[in-house]
């Protein structure tokens, strides 16, 4: 008697059971024993009063069957067709159709990567065939609705249901669609089947409302909610993220041949694409022209070490200590660079007119400007600017008893945000990820004194550089692997992340293919880079048979949830050298 879908699999996780089964014959004092998990009566919990009564009946039946390894399993689900048909998919006959697809796959595989000719050793090459699999069947359909919040609604609000075609960062933990992961994602997809990324990028823009907001987590239905923590549940509208759909785009735009099937996709998605780039140019705006600031910084000013800037996609990576109107953003500023291109460029093949996009693109590429808004002398990086202060620390809360109050019975101390010295409107003294936004989207020009100095922060082993790619904070950074809270382990703090390490590679790729100052040093950088990371993306693979969401800087070992199949598959898009 499950009380829905959404519930199944705890419904059945409550059920296992410890149970024993005898291998030789004997009482159960002598006889040799194995202990197996099995499925007993689900007992539901008792029924609050004035709810609604569980169901009677059931329509899920669950067969469970033990075996001893090793072993081989085939099941057989059938429909009513089977009667015309002259013999079950099943046997040697799913055996041999199985065979064919694979050697297809693999032929398909090998004439659109080409991994062989580049060196690699068939299993390597089984390796990246893995990684893009999983990408592609972590694809699904979703049906539901998202749960909103308007300025304007004093309660969330259930969003119209919609479907959703998008592939997932983690089948088992992450299983459902992000926003700014699937940008990442479509950069695979696309090398592997166009059609495919057209469909999901359409289905993300027809999530869109009216305003040109599109929710960056989709939590749809009741399933889903069941899997995500209430406080993450609920997508605010003047929320934004990253827009990597444009980031896919440009790849999309960057081939050789743009068939009509793309200018028919394009032509459709324009009015959706012109209406998300105005949004975000009135709701990510910053005070001065041409900045921008993320909305929906953490607001407890006693909570975080660092208020957390989800929005962004980088979570806790160290922004101004305390959020303010007069903070501008460089990753978003890059971000809207890079949207601004594609637009003008989409405008030119479609006919249409493009003045405005290719003058924000001039203005926004225009290093002079980025380097007055962003560039941090001090620190030697392009920085955030806010109201800051890096003089904070995480302290055990002193409690006192209120007068009569038993100063035994007072609640455990909580680790809580103090600020030894106030905080002022300055660049944010943190090197990491966001310092080479302007390297990562290739807005500098290849003659930029500023991106030697990039470079060489990004070898330097005691920031960024380690034998497993780049860290996300430099080990400088006051904030480097240090806790948010007293719950939060760091996250963007100095691990090592796929997605910026492939922006990082695809950037030195092409500033060593173009004329320029620092052409040779980006040459080196790449070589030592990609091979880095490919080695221990595979070393961690072959150990423990996954991708991971994040590699320790220190280790190279996988950590955080897996199988992470989402951008951490771009490691297929690196082997082929493909950006």
């Amino acid at each position: 008697m499950c009380p829905g879908i959404h519930v199944l699999t705890d419904v059945v996780r409550s059920s296992l059971r410890n149970f024993i089964h005898l291998l030789s014959p004997g009482d159960s004092t002598t006889g040799t024993k194995r202990h197996y998990l099995g499925l007993d009566t689900y007992r539901p919990p008792p029924t609050p009063p004035g709810s609604q009564p569980a169901p009677s009946n059931s329509q899920l039946i669950i067969h469970q069957v033990t075996f001893q390894l090793p072993f081989q399993v085939e099941v057989l689900f059938e429909s009513d067709s089977f009667l015309q048909r002259p013999s079950p998919l099943s046997g040697s006959a799913l055996s041999d159709l199985l065979q064919t697809h694979r050697m297809k796959m693999a032929e398909r595989f090998r004439r659109i990567f080409k991994l062989e000719e580049k060196g690699f050793i068939p299993d390597q090459v089984a390796f990246a065939q893995a990684a893009l699999s999983n990408m592609l069947g972590g694809m699904g359909y979703f049906y539901g609705s998202s749960l909103v919040q308007s300025l304007y609604n004093p309660e969330p609000l259930q969003y119209p249901q919609a479907p959703l075609y998008t592939a997932v960062p983690s089948r088992s933990f992450f299983p459902r669609g992000f926003l700014w992961d699937e940008g990442f994602h479509l950069l695979l997809i696309a090398r592997w089947n166009t059609s495919l990324a057209w469909q999901s990028l359409a289905h993300w823009l027809d999530l869109m409302n009216v305003d040109g907001w599109i929710p960056r987590e989709q939590i749809l239905g009741l399933e889903a909610r069941s899997k995500v923590p209430n406080e993450f549940v609920v997508q605010r509208d003047e929320n934004a993220n990253p827009p990597t759909l444009f980031l896919a785009l440009h790849q999309l735009l960057a081939k050789e041949d743009v068939t009509s099937e793309d200018l028919q996709y394009l032509r459709r998605a324009y009015p959706r694409l012109k209406t998300w780039y105005n949004w975000f140019n009135v709701t990510q705006a910053g005070r001065l022209p041409n900045t921008y600031r993320w909305r929906g910084r953490d607001k407890d000013p006693f909570r975080f070490l660092n208020p957390k800037t989800l929005t962004s996609g980088l979570d806790d990576y160290p922004r101004a200590s305390h959020p303010s109107e007069d903070e501008r953003h460089v990753d978003l500023f890059c971000w809207m660079a890079l949207a601004s291109e594609v637009m003008a460029n989409i405008s030119d093949l479609l006919g249409e007119d493009g003045v405005q996009y290719h003058e924000s693109q001039r203005i926004l590429t225009d290093n002079t400007l980025l380097d007055r808004l962003h560039w941090a002398e001090k620190l030697g990086s392009y920085a955030d600017y806010g109201n800051h202060t890096k003089n904070v620390a995480l302290e055990w809360e002193r409690l006192s008893p209120l007068p009569g109050q038993d100063p035994h019975r007072l609640p455990p101390p909580k680790l809580v945000r103090v600020v030894k010295k106030p905080p002022r409107l300055q660049f944010v003294d943190s090197l990491g990820y966001v310092s080479l936004f302007p390297f990562f989207l290739q807005i500098l020009t290849p003659d930029s004194p500023k991106l030697g100095q990039l470079l060489a922060h990004l070898r330097d082993a005691d920031k960024l550089w380690t034998p497993y790619g780049l860290r996300s904070l430099s080990k400088s950074s006051s904030l480097y692997m240090k806790r948010n809270t007293e719950h939060d382990a760091p996250y963007w703090r100095g691990p090592v992340w796929i997605n910026m390490n492939y922006l990082a590679v695809r950037s030195l790729h092409k500033y060593s293919h173009t004329e320029g100052p620092h052409r040779h040093q980006a040459a080196l950088l790449y070589r030592e880079l990609r091979e880095n990371l490919l080695s221990n993306l595979y070393r961690q693979y072959k150990d423990t048979g996954f991708l991971w969401e994040q590699y320790n800087d220190k280790t190279g070992w996988g950590q955080g949830s897996f199988p992470f199949t989402g951008w951490s598959s771009l490691v297929v898009l690196m082997m082929a050298e493909e950006y």
